[in-house]
């Protein structure tokens, strides 16, 4: 089953996250399919990057994304753009 979820970078106490397409047996910082994005709570405001066209794809192929994942793809509107979609044909 392939996953959306979040990958740890940054140095110690400075994390940061990459949003990343991987298998779900793979491990947490391990290899990956796909880059869709990337968060970074340490930030006032925290940034959060995301490639939406790349999200909807990966999400129309079957995808399932972890709760923060979640989370942080409605942030960015992902499902919002992923209803309109589906309005539209």
């Amino acid at each position: 089953m392939v996953k959306i979820r979040l990958r740890r970078q940054g140095a110690k106490q400075r994390p940061f996250y990459r949003l990343v397409v991987a298998e779900s047996g793979s491990p947490r910082d391990g290899r990956c399919i796909a880059e869709i994005g990337h968060y970074n709570p340490t930030t006032e405001p925290a940034q959060l990057r995301v490639s939406v066209d790349d999200a909807v794809r990966w999400l129309r192929q079957g995808a399932q994304p972890s709760e923060t994942a979640r989370a942080l793809l409605a942030r960015a509107g992902v499902y919002r753009k992923l209803r309109e979609e589906d309005a539209a044909v």
